[in-house]
């Protein structure tokens, strides 16, 4: 049994009952403290965080990065480490995060993600997936970048931790995948509008392709076989449905200023 570190180990979850064992399991020798903030699971989410001793907080759902900076902010110990619910600690990456806690040489460090999808691990796309999870408190961390892909954000010193992997569980089917790549393209489109990126038909275009094209063969997805053929699509369309999203928001929007400013000349 690995002893307790200064460690607390945040979590967001939602209706992760299936996923948040395996994540709980991989680090809750380590962990002296656990926080999870829960968005109104309807299954056992908070049941099982509790009975792996963990403080649950539930809270209205405020965005990938406001909740997931709502969890930092009740960590406690001198380091945290974020995790996501569908994510595992291998048993290397624990050994090095416990080298790391108790002799640092950086402020924070980044863990590669290694997938798991339709069956298999992928060893080539979605790789490196570098990750900064390992973090003091005392280096202001908090979540920034854009929803869905948010990024954690430290002052100081980082560095990669090269041995061993987070495990990541993405998605448990093709439909699930393709119903979760939508929704987020959505949500990634209404960040772009926010932070006042415009559409073009040459990011429409270009960037699924490159998208495609990084994906499948510079990473060299194609050793991942079929699988890896398939992410790469998916990974492209994902990339050019953020787009059309962005269009039919600027879209609607100037359909809303031209009925407004109609509506103000016929007063």
């Amino acid at each position: 049994m690995s002893e307790k570190l200064p460690l607390s180990v945040s979590i967001i979850t939602f209706n992760e009952e299936e996923n948040l064992p395996r994540a709980l399991e991989s680090i809750k020798d380590i962990a002296s403290e656990i926080i999870v903030v829960d968005s109104h699971s309807t299954d056992r989410t908070r049941e099982i965080a509790k009975e792996y001793g963990a403080k649950v907080f539930e809270e209205d759902w405020k965005g990938h990065m406001a909740q997931k900076n709502s969890a930092l902010q009740k960590c406690t110990q001198p380091w945290i480490l974020s995790l996501d619910a569908d994510e595992e600690v291998s048993p290397e990456l624990k050994e090095e995060i416990i080298k790391r806690i108790k002799n640092p040489d950086a402020d924070g460090y980044y863990v590669n993600r290694k997938t798991y999808h339709l069956g298999k691990f992928l060893n080539h796309v979605w790789q490196p997936d570098w990750k900064l999870r390992l973090v003091k408190r005392s280096a202001n961390p908090h979540w920034g970048g854009y929803d869905p892909h948010d990024k954690l954000i430290i002052d100081g010193k980082t560095k990669k931790i090269k041995r061993g992997y987070l495990y990541h569980y993405s998605y448990k089917d093709l439909y699930d995948q393709f119903s979760r790549l939508v929704k987020y393209a959505k949500v990634g489109a209404e960040s772009y509008h926010r932070f006042g990126k415009n559409f073009s038909l040459w990011h429409l275009v270009v960037n699924p392709t490159y998208a495609f094209v990084k994906e499948f063969f510079i990473k060299r997805g194609f050793l991942d076989g079929l699988v890896g053929f398939e992410v790469s699509v998916t990974h492209a369309f994902y990339v050019f449905m953020k787009y059309m999203f962005l269009w039919e928001i600027e879209k609607n929007e100037k359909k809303k200023a031209e009925v407004s400013n109609r509506d103000t000349s016929a007063k």
